[in-house]
């Protein structure tokens, strides 16, 4: 059975939510707070949620933040792959969400960053498997370096997808490049596609920007908006699938439901486009809901499309 294997990081998210970002030297007194696990792990969580079996191939560490991580790996059904380390604790980012849902974060980093050789030598991969990587994850000295050389040896079977991250543009160029190139799909959202593409006048000329060097697809997701999609099968160049109208309450996490459904749908032999607007259905129900890990069911996902089906579909 199809897998999504993930190589990112589980951290554990500290979210506080207040109505504008305070001034340098100010202070704000936050609405409401939660501690849960996050990171890669909602991108997992989403792939999981419909429908697909997911192994975590990352690493996570020993104390109250590992605890959180390691509840959260077993309450969302995922394999865990790695046995963790027993000398540091897992790593934590404070994430502040504003009245526009607009997000910012500040990552302290714990064992997540100690993914090694030794610990990627334990991952074995199937043809049909999709591997995961984040930015986050090759940010990490240790791990970019240990991840780049890996994928030489990742079979051509297994679906690589790589999320760059916000972090894009501090990623070493020796990590980032061989990551790029081995990548089957790039998804970025649009800030990340203009630090990729410095100069670009308009989304969809950054995309075709990035496509003319990627060897396989690019997705740009544009919030609301939709997602831009360039691909070999699209002789007239990247389309946008469009997004579904609702009233945001929360980004955070929008991006990582995205990437999972996407993956699940791919890898169910699903279409380019019809995986991307799948994905974007799913996006488009987990900003209506608080907090980081809120992607869909696939029934919820179903049911959500329904009313929005194409008319050749409902003709079968």
């Amino acid at each position: 059975m199809p897998r999504l294997v993930s190589v990112g990081n589980v951290v554990v998210d500290i979210v506080m939510r207040i109505g504008t970002m305070p001034e340098p030297g100010g202070d704000v007194i936050a609405s409401s707070s939660e501690i849960t696990a996050g990171g890669g792990l909602n991108t997992m969580v989403a792939a999981r949620r419909d429908g697909m079996e997911v192994v975590f191939a990352g690493q996570y560490g020993t104390g109250p933040f590992g605890d959180v991580v390691r509840r959260a790996l077993v309450d969302a059904d995922v394999e865990v792959l790695q046995p963790g380390l027993d000398d540091v604790d897992s790593g934590y980012c404070v994430a502040l969400v504003d009245a526009s849902t607009e997000r910012t974060f500040v990552t302290s980093v714990g064992a997540e960053g100690r993914l090694g050789a030794e610990e990627l030598a334990r991952v074995t991969l199937h043809d049909d498997d999709t591997l995961f990587v984040s930015g986050y994850g090759l940010a990490h000295p240790v791990n970019g370096r240990a991840i780049a050389d890996w994928l030489g040896s990742v079979p051509a079977g297994v679906r690589v997808v790589f999320d760059p991250s916000p972090l894009v543009d501090t990623l070493d160029p020796a990590v980032l490049g061989p990551v790029m190139a081995r990548a089957d799909v790039l998804s970025t959202n649009a800030r990340e596609a203009r630090l990729l593409s410095p100069g670009s006048a308009d989304l969809r000329q950054a995309v075709t920007a990035i496509a003319a060097g990627a060897p396989g697809t690019v997705l740009v997701r544009d919030g609301g908006a939709g997602c831009w999609v360039a691909d070999p099968s699209l002789p007239d160049g990247p389309v946008l699938m469009p997004g579904f109208p609702v009233t945001a309450v929360d980004t955070n996490g929008a991006g990582d439901a995205h990437g999972g459904v996407l993956v699940a749908a791919l890898s169910r032999g699903e279409g380019i486009l019809g995986a991307v607007r799948r994905a974007n259905a799913a996006a488009a129900i987990a900003v209506t809901r608080p907090g980081p890990a809120t992607a869909p069911t696939r029934a919820e996902t179903d049911a959500f499309l329904a009313p929005h089906r194409t008319a050749a579909e409902r003709r079968g």
